[in-house]
């Protein structure tokens, strides 16, 4: 996980919830509660800051952010998946 945008991924749930201890790209962010319903909007805001893209609350599914992994793929196109 090397890649700057994962990095500032980690940082913000980090920031949020110390407690969630180190994640892998595999790890179900949802079942560890990595990012609250609190934090989840900002969360969205720095995943369009990431990607460049406006996300549409109405077009995205859980599992997009069931895992690191999957938020790279759908927001980030793979960048960090390597």
């Amino acid at each position: 996980m090397s890649d700057d945008k994962m990095t500032k991924i980690l940082t913000f749930i980090h920031q949020r919830n110390p407690e969630v201890g180190e994640l892998k790209l595999d790890d179900d962010l949802i079942d560890r509660r990595a990012v609250d319903s609190l934090a989840f909007v900002e969360f969205l805001y720095l995943l369009e800051e990431l990607s460049g893209e406006t996300i549409d609350p109405e077009e995205i599914d859980v599992e997009d952010f069931r895992t690191l992994r999957a938020i790279d793929k759908r927001f980030l196109h793979g960048a960090a998946a390597h």
